[in-house]
């Protein structure tokens, strides 16, 4: 079994869903009291939110590539960040570690390939639904047309994942607001929609609704976990 390299944190609320995902993973694949190889490093996230928001970005891709070789040199075979937004800055973090960075972008946009969408909404954090880096790669690289919610909706989601489910809160009024953004998605032609932040999936789940729901964190562990128990 490889060791899963994770840089987490980002929150530690979604971290630990990671963990849970690919040890749970590994145990169904493999039984008995098998659990999976971790190396894993856990930022403050304060100071990455900080840096989010004053756009300083490349500040923020220095503290995760210096975190990133940490991890490579704890023993880790290849790496998950484990957030959506800070893949922005996934190329930076690539290039400072000699070890396979598993995008979380690719592992949705293979599980949308094989699941034959080709018209996708996406949810996240205001820099993941207005900037390019994620639906970008997605449509650039795998053909997938992305639809975001409106300007005010966008703004909507942001607050809730910073001011509640960072934070560990779970409010019934929010997770109404974003099924039915989830809704206006889905009637502007989304025949699913991804997720696109790791602490969604705390708050929304596919027991809350009938549009088909694509779980980053859920993917990109299962990614990780075949990954893991490959021979290549």
């Amino acid at each position: 079994m490889k060791t899963i390299g994770m840089l987490g944190g980002m929150s530690w609320e979604s971290t630990a869903s990671y963990y849970k995902a690919l040890n749970q993973g590994i145990k169904k694949s493999l039984g008995g009291l098998h659990s999976a190889k971790i190396c894993l490093y856990s930022v403050d996230f304060a100071d990455i939110e900080k840096l989010q928001q004053q756009g300083l970005w490349s500040e923020a891709a220095d503290i995760l590539s210096n975190a990133a070789k940490s991890v490579e040199a704890g023993g880790a075979d290849f790496l998950l960040i484990c957030t959506n937004t800070m893949h922005k800055v996934a190329s930076e973090i690539e290039a400072a570690i000699n070890i396979p960075l598993l995008h979380i972008a690719d592992a949705t946009a293979q599980q949308l390939i094989n699941d034959n969408v080709k018209r996708v909404g996406l949810l996240g954090t205001k820099f993941t639904m207005e900037q390019d880096f994620y639906k970008g790669r997605l449509s650039q690289h795998f053909g997938i047309d992305v639809i975001v919610p409106n300007t005010g909706q966008q703004q909507a989601v942001h607050d809730v994942i910073y001011s509640e489910l960072c934070l560990g809160k779970i409010n019934p009024n929010s997770r109404e607001a974003y099924l039915n953004i989830i809704a206006d998605l889905q009637a502007k032609g989304a025949e699913a929609v991804i997720l696109g932040c790791t602490e969604i999936a705390l708050l929304v789940d596919q027991t809350h609704t009938e549009t088909r729901l694509y779980d980053t964190t859920e993917i990109h562990a299962s990614q990780a976990i075949n990954m893991a128990l490959s021979n290549s």
